[in-house]
């Protein structure tokens, strides 16, 4: 199984970048998933999840209203749209996937997730 996420760069304060990961050995129909970050010096947090069934998300409350999350099954691929963006948003960003579970969890601890991206950077500039 492998993840890889893409889509990362340079923006400036207010701008949109668009994030998607895909997967191959995974299906992300069947999969929770989630996408996580990590700032310089920091540890790993949650940034966004969808259910398996793809009807429920959640967000962390600094990034709710500005991200969302999409998932393109025709594709097998997960996005994360992120509008509006801050400095404080400059991070390597991370996506993840979750077996098991029912199709209406929502998991937003980096434990409960079996498989991770390699990262991809995004750096915001005021």
């Amino acid at each position: 199984v492998q993840l890889q996420a893409c889509g990362g760069g340079s923006v400036q304060a207010e701008g949109s970048l668009r994030l998607s990961c895909s997967a191959t050995g995974l299906t992300f129909s069947s999969k929770t998933v989630a996408w996580f970050r990590q700032a310089p010096g920091q540890g790993r947090t949650f940034v966004g999840v969808m259910s398996m069934n793809g009807v429920t998300t959640r967000y962390a409350d600094s990034v709710r209203g500005r991200f969302i999350i999409s998932r393109d099954d025709a594709k097998n691929t997960v996005s994360l749209q992120m509008n509006r963006l801050k400095p404080e948003d400059t991070a390597v960003y991370y996506c993840a996937a979750s077996q098991g579970g029912t199709y209406y969890d929502i998991k937003k601890r980096r434990g409960e997730y079996d498989y991770w991206g390699q990262g991809t950077q995004v750096t915001v500039s005021s």
